[in-house]
């Protein structure tokens, strides 16, 4: 079944709304008709089982029926600080991590990034992130959008870690192996994760992390590219901690 995000107020209307690019993508591509069932959702945990009523160019006007509350979030609520990639690499990392069950998506300068954009180009990027975001919660199943921030310093990323359970600053030069001992720790309801450039970390931003309450880990021998690195240190806080795997007490 087809599935389409409506704004929580379209909701509340008698006949909501689809608008934009759903729109088009229901005529032009699906080339849906009026009386098609279709699935759209709010962004705040609640589907509604749907039929297309009327389209034209702009929109599509559909009638809601039966609504149910669907649980697809993870119980772990994680931030993904990322260094600022290329556009392409970051473009895919964002739509990964929103099916791996991030919350929130934080782009950040650390002193090795190599793209160094201007303040327009960040926030045309940001609106692309939102746009791949979303269409990345349509496919996978989730409920609820995945927040993406504008592109932050490095300080401020480091203040906005402050109320997460359990932050951690992948660093290829030293670290603790967390995963091999996941037991040892209680488990965490939050965690900050924080992924460097393509350089790497200086050995000043760890001592800036370390004084933020933030934990030096490691991943194995190997260096990763740094979306490697990213895929898999949210794919094994999610399986540690979080609904994919086992579960850990």
């Amino acid at each position: 079944m087809h599935r389409f995000y409506i704004p929580p107020d379209q909701a509340t209307r008698s006949e909501p709304v689809i608008e934009g690019t759903d729109a088009r993508h229901i005529q032009t591509v699906l080339r849906l008709k009026p009386g098609d069932p279709i699935v759209v959702f709010d962004g705040q945990g609640t589907e509604y089982a749907a039929r297309i009523v009327a389209l034209d160019r702009r929109q599509v006007r559909i009638a809601l029926s039966e609504q149910r509350t669907v649980d697809t979030e993870s119980p772990l609520k994680i931030a993904l600080a990322q260094s600022y990639l290329k556009d392409k690499k970051m473009d895919l990392l964002v739509r990964q991590v929103v099916e791996l069950g991030v919350n929130h998506f934080i782009p950040f300068m650390a002193r090795r990034s190599v793209p160094q954009p201007d303040a327009e180009r960040t926030a045309n990027r940001r609106r692309r992130w939102q746009k791949i975001a979303l269409e990345a919660v349509k496919q996978c199943r989730r409920q609820r959008p995945m927040e993406v921030a504008p592109v932050h310093t490095f300080e401020e990323t480091l203040a906005l870690a402050r109320p997460y359970a359990l932050k951690l600053f992948f660093w290829e030069v030293q670290g603790d192996h967390l995963f091999s001992d996941p037991q040892r720790r209680p488990r965490p309801d939050s965690v900050f994760i924080m992924i460097g450039p393509e350089g790497g970390f200086e050995a000043g931003e760890y001592e800036a992390a370390r004084a933020h309450g933030f934990e030096a880990v490691q991943m194995g021998p190997r260096i990763l590219r740094v979306e490697t690195a990213a895929i898999a240190a949210c794919t094994l806080v999610q399986y540690l901690f979080g609904d994919m795997g086992t579960k850990i007490a």
